[in-house]
């Protein structure tokens, strides 16, 4: 069997969030065979600036092309690609179901050995909307395709190169004097350091699990008032935070909407956020041997890292 470091991992959607994450963190461990297929221009080109060694390819994977030569002798695909936000549901069909049925062809043709899909923890939400029914359905492609897979089903993530989610509220924070808060802001949140999921992924790649489920939860339960009261801390913003009642915030999101087609935060997203979704918590730490991230030190480590605290990834 050859060096494990040296084995071919293909990351279909590598150049977000937790695709970013992942490449550090595999790179930290010594793999040296990393292959990263993304269409979002800008933030490929962040990827390759930051390493150059690696296999980068630019391609719509809801198209198919010469993309799919890359899983010839691969070890192992991370399937990451994903429509998380926005107000047009096309993207969702596009990126998150026919998207993941061309990679699926591709690990089949290829005889790909082991894939690692990354799922949502929306899949057991009450949330209804174009990111939570596909996800559900692009859950189920994997299974039905039964291919050797381990499927990981995260909560809200946050961590370095974050555009969304908590680092455009970071960003939001550094801009405005005043920051809004829904209603009463205690809404209950189990967010998962984007550090420890990919760790996650790197112990799935060693052991090759497969034929299983997990929801991969945050251990802490945080308040969404307290969340953005520990972002503030840690970029030591100087807004003042003001609750404003839920109808208004909602409005005002709408609106938003109007001008913006890509919206960081839609009323939909509002409405899951209010949903009082509590998610399974298993002993991930004992099943992946990974070592958690205190959830104040992991935000810390988000806004003030060295390496990669400053690099925010486009929209």
């Amino acid at each position: 069997m050859h060096d494990p470091l040296d084995q071919k991992i293909i990351l279909p959607g590598g150049a977000g969030l937790v695709g970013q994450n992942l490449v550090a963190i595999l790179k930290r461990k010594g793999y040296r065979n990393l292959v990263v297929i993304d269409k979002h221009e800008a933030n490929l080109a962040i990827l390759r600036r930051m390493h150059p060694d690696l296999v980068t390819d630019l391609a719509d994977l809801a198209e198919p092309g010469p993309w799919e030569q890359h899983f010839s002798g691969a070890d192992a695909v991370v399937m990451l690609q994903a429509q998380i936000g926005g107000v047009d549901p096309v993207p969702f069909v596009r990126n998150n179901i026919t998207a993941t049925a061309n990679l699926l062809a591709a690990i089949q043709r290829h005889a790909v050995p082991y894939t690692v899909h990354v799922s949502s923890s929306v899949v057991c939400s009450m949330a209804e909307d174009d990111y939570t029914r596909t996800k559900r359905e692009q859950e189920e492609q994997v299974v039905a395709s039964g291919i050797a897979a381990v499927i990981l089903r995260p909560t809200l993530m946050f961590g370095w190169f974050d555009r969304k989610h908590l680092g455009w509220l970071a960003r939001f924070m550094r801009k405005v004097p005043v920051f809004p808060i829904p209603g009463d802001g205690r809404y209950m949140r189990q967010p998962l350091y984007a550090g420890d999921f990919a760790n996650i992924i790197a112990s799935c790649l060693g052991s090759r699990m497969a034929g299983q489920r997990f929801n991969i939860t945050g251990l802490e339960k945080v308040d969404y008032v307290d969340i953005i009261a520990q972002i503030k801390r840690s970029t030591r913003a100087r807004t003042r935070l003001l609750h404003i009642p839920y109808g208004l915030f909602d409005v005002l999101l709408k609106t938003w909407a109007l001008f913006d087609r890509d919206p960081p935060f839609t009323a939909a997203q509002l409405k899951a956020l209010v949903a009082h979704d509590e998610f399974e918590v298993i002993d991930w730490p004992g099943v992946f041997d990974v070592v958690p991230t205190p959830f104040a030190e992991a935000i810390d480590a988000t806004f003030n890292d060295p390496d990669y605290g400053h690099i925010t990834l486009e929209f």
